[in-house]
């Protein structure tokens, strides 16, 4: 009995093992270089509350795709929203305006819904290649007429390889 009992053990031992390492691969295949998310206070984004993402780019011969990140709920009264986004390498820094469409003319949201709360990934720069290896800043502001605006709960940066 014992012997069957060690005989299992080793075989649910064996089993973890080759799963938290076939687990470990797939998380090690990211091409993700930054995916942040930074949750706005009470729902109210305000003018002065810059949402600012640092990260490093360590092969600046790959083209890369980046993606300015918003979650807002269903009260969100627009549908539209503009943003400033600030995109700084150390020495420069270049301004630009955006506007992305969040609803169609109906008023049915075109982000993806978990109950009250819709999620976009709106393109900033799509094949984008970095002047130099290193340190990059991408600082958001909302552009809006109100101020605060309100119901946007998350806003974030993803800065990824292209594939």
């Amino acid at each position: 009995m014992a012997q069957r009992i060690n005989l299992l053990l080793n075989k649910k031992t064996a089993f973890l093992f080759c799963f938290l390492l076939v687990a470990s691969l797939f998380v090690g295949c990211s091409s993700n270089v930054i995916d942040s998310n930074v949750e706005i206070p009470d729902r109210k984004w305000i003018y002065r509350n810059h949402i600012i993402t640092s990260f490093r780019i360590k092969d600046n011969a790959k083209a890369y795709n980046v993606y300015f990140k918003l979650r807002h709920t269903a009260e969100y009264k627009y549908s539209n929203i503009f943003i400033l986004a600030h995109f700084k390498d150390g020495k420069n820094t270049v301004n630009q305006r955006f506007e992305f469409q969040l609803a169609k003319n109906d008023g049915e949201w075109l982000g993806s819904g978990s109950g009250n709360v819709f999620s976009y990934t709106l393109p900033l720069l799509e094949n984008h290649r970095f002047p130099r290896n290193g340190k990059f800043e991408i600082e958001i502001e909302q552009n809006m007429r109100d101020n605060p605006l309100v119901e946007v709960s998350d806003v974030g940066i993803l800065v990824e390889e292209v594939k």
